[in-house]
């Protein structure tokens, strides 16, 4: 089998340019993550124009959709490499860094900005959680972000310079709405509110974005019900 590979690259202090690799592979689970790797691995690889390719930077770590390292723009669709299988791609799929991130190198963008909402959100305990039925089911849902900014990229709202930090933030902090009380919470509800309920659109243009498989709309639900209109909602 047979695909090409269309991938955006940028060398650092450059411009962005397109790189064409036709990639042969014979196991149809064969993954983006998968391909990359052999390329990078085979110094004598070249591309439709026979012009070398040398090393794609790209990031990885646990290769199993557990780490979301390795998210990108594949096929016009934000996805993991390691989870994104060749045989469903067709016969050609175009590869770009994540936009809405500043790209570093090739597909390798700085996503610090996600884990400086994660800090502006204080998402982290100062007292005892609060495990029960009530907040088991949210707590672990929103304990499966990956942090991968997948959801972010199809944001309308979510731009690295504005106030508004995103489901990547926001399903962490409904883990702590969920499990603690509203006297210790306070502080987390404020910023909820302005940061998250008043920036969002309500586009739900994450839904079905997650590579985990989250449920994005349960959570806000949850967390819209304790941090806005002061009543808790329980999940099952």
């Amino acid at each position: 089998m047979k695909i090409r590979l269309d991938i955006l690259r940028k060398k650092r202090g450059g411009e962005p340019y397109l790189q064409s690799v036709l990639f042969e592979y014979s196991d149809p689970k064969t993954t983006v993550a998968a391909a990359l790797t052999e390329i990078n691995a085979d110094p004598e690889c070249k591309d439709i124009e026979g012009k070398p390719i040398g090393k794609i930077k790209w990031e990885c770590s646990c290769l199993q959709k557990k780490c979301g390292a390795c998210a990108m723009v594949i096929g016009g669709r934000p996805s993991l490499a390691c989870d994104s299988v060749l045989s469903s791609l067709g016969e050609r799929v175009r590869i770009e860094p994540l936009r809405k991130f500043p790209v570093i190198e090739d597909l390798t963008v700085d996503r610090s900005a996600v884990f400086d909402r994660l800090r502006d959100m204080q998402v982290w305990l100062d007292g005892q959680a609060q495990n029960d039925e009530t907040t088991t089911a949210s707590a672990y849902e929103a304990s499966r972000c990956l942090q991968c900014g997948c959801c972010l990229e199809v944001c309308p709202n979510f731009c690295v310079d504005d106030t508004f930090v995103g489901m990547a933030a926001a399903v962490p902090a409904s883990r702590l709405i969920a499990q603690t009380d509203r006297k210790q919470s306070k502080e987390l509800y404020d910023l909820y509110r302005k940061r998250v309920y008043e920036g969002c659109g309500k586009s739900l243009a994450c839904r079905n974005i997650c590579p985990a498989g989250i449920d994005i709309d349960g959570l806000l639900v949850s967390s819209n019900a304790a941090a806005v209109w002061k009543r808790k909602r329980k999940r099952g």
